[in-house]
């Protein structure tokens, strides 16, 4: 074995048929054939689609849970369970929906749970317009379980169908459709609710119908030549990968999800201090000003993703780069004393470190694996985003209460620990993949 760190090991003398070995020859040599810029455009559309889908349908009704307060007469704490438990059930189901994507197909995952998706939100719209708490929250449960199936197998699939640029260059844009998601979600709920205040409760099976077709006409999933294995013989290979390279693998979950952690932290401080006196500032004008960030963040996984191609090197040092950039910027947010231009600056510039680290983490690890198991290891790292994204705003408020000085130290320390771990224990080889 040469001198890459243990679990980057995918060298001759490797003979695992789960780690690497013949699976990427196979998928390599599956994936020479070439296709023409317009069709990898739109595929790449119909791919950018999915998470795009995913993010607005959460994000889209934080404007209207104040009035879905006021008209279904619940508490705060049950309006946020609307949030919540979506979340919560995916979280949970993002693993097993991995699996199933790794024994059957990608699409016969993604396809069902986008018509899951959007069929549990007209059914939530219903629920809103009956004054019907329960069939609300029953259904944004059911949205949780169908998103599952969504963006993590859609990441997945990425590293079936590419390799090399175009592998890392279609992770950049699915990372910033995600970001294009938070910038829009907020604007397109607070407008559709000027209509009516559950309006986007129906809007959103909207896009799910359309990302629905695009998938199902744009993509032409690889074929799964390889037997199916087993459950025992499925759970002993995936142990095995994690007995080779977990050290490195785990540490880039971690990572991945300190940085949404963080993103979402920061912004949920941000568009609370835009909502207080003396800036009052709410709605479209307010997710105007959070796009900014989430802008930076937009441009720079997608030209992350395009520069990176398969290079090691130069994702290790992007990723350093990255985090660097956080920890300084939100170091010196820590001592603003309340000036919200600076703020928005520094939050900024870490969301720009949030854009050099994530494309490359993304390629890292769907690169690591062979198709068999690339449905698990996205799926568990996409939990483990997942449940950074939902915990980081409650977490975030409870240190605001006490200081910002609090809250931006606590994050710039964050941000640090996650460059160590990279300095530490992510040296990927020059050269990324099969």
């Amino acid at each position: 074995m040469d001198k890459v760190k243990p679990g980057w090991a995918i060298g001759k003398q490797q003979k695992l048929r789960t780690v690497e070995g013949d699976d990427s020859t196979q998928e390599a040599r599956g994936n020479k054939k070439k296709t023409s810029g317009g069709t990898k455009w739109k595929e790449y559309i119909a791919l950018s689609s999915v998470p795009l889908v995913l993010v607005l349908g959460n994000s889209m009704l934080v404007p209207i849970l104040p009035e879905m307060e006021r008209k279904l007469d619940i508490s705060g704490f049950q309006a946020s369970l609307v949030i919540t438990l979506f979340s919560l059930a995916a979280g949970i189901v993002i693993p097993i929906a991995g699996f199933l994507s790794d024994r059957f197909s990608r699409k016969a995952i993604i396809l069902p749970s986008l018509a899951l998706y959007g069929i549990a939100g007209i059914s939530a719209g219903i629920g809103a317009v009956m004054h019907s708490y329960w069939l609300l929250i029953a259904s944004r449960a059911l949205q949780g379980v169908g998103a599952a199936g969504t963006s993590p197998i859609a990441m997945a699939l990425v590293g079936d169908m590419y390799k090399g640029g175009d592998e890392s260059e279609a992770l950049g844009l699915i990372e910033a459709s995600n970001g294009a998601g938070k910038v829009l979600s907020p604007i397109l709920g607070s407008l559709l609710a000027l209509i009516v205040w559950y309006a986007p409760l129906f809007g959103f099976p909207l896009f799910c119908a359309a990302s629905f077709a695009a998938m199902l006409l744009m993509i032409k999933e690889p074929p799964n030549d390889k037997e199916k294995q087993t459950v025992k013989q499925y759970v002993s290979d995936g142990v095995k990968i994690f007995r080779e390279k977990g050290r490195w693998l785990i540490s880039a979950f971690v990572c991945g999800s300190l940085g949404l952690f963080i993103l979402f932290g920061i912004l949920f401080r941000l568009s609370d201090l835009l909502e207080k006196a003396p800036y009052n500032i709410d709605g479209v004008p307010k997710g105007g000003i959070l796009a900014i960030p989430l802008l930076g963040l937009v441009a720079t996984a997608y030209l992350t993703g395009r520069k990176i191609k398969n290079n090691g090197t130069l994702m290790r040092v992007l990723m350093l780069v990255g985090l660097g950039l956080m920890s300084g910027a939100l170091t010196a947010a820590a001592f603003l004393n309340g000036n919200i231009y600076a703020l928005i600056g520094f939050t900024t510039l870490s969301s720009i470190g949030t854009g050099l680290l994530l494309p490359c983490l993304n390629t890292l690890i769907t690169a690591s694996v062979d198709r068999s198991h690339r449905g698990m290891v996205t799926s568990l790292y996409s939990s483990l985003r997942f449940f950074g994204v939902a915990f980081g705003p409650p977490l975030f408020g409870w240190m605001a209460d006490r200081s910002d000085r609090l809250l931006f130290g606590v994050v710039a320390g964050l941000s640090l620990m996650g460059l160590i771990i990279i300095l530490l224990l992510i040296h990927p080889p020059k050269k990324v993949g099969g």
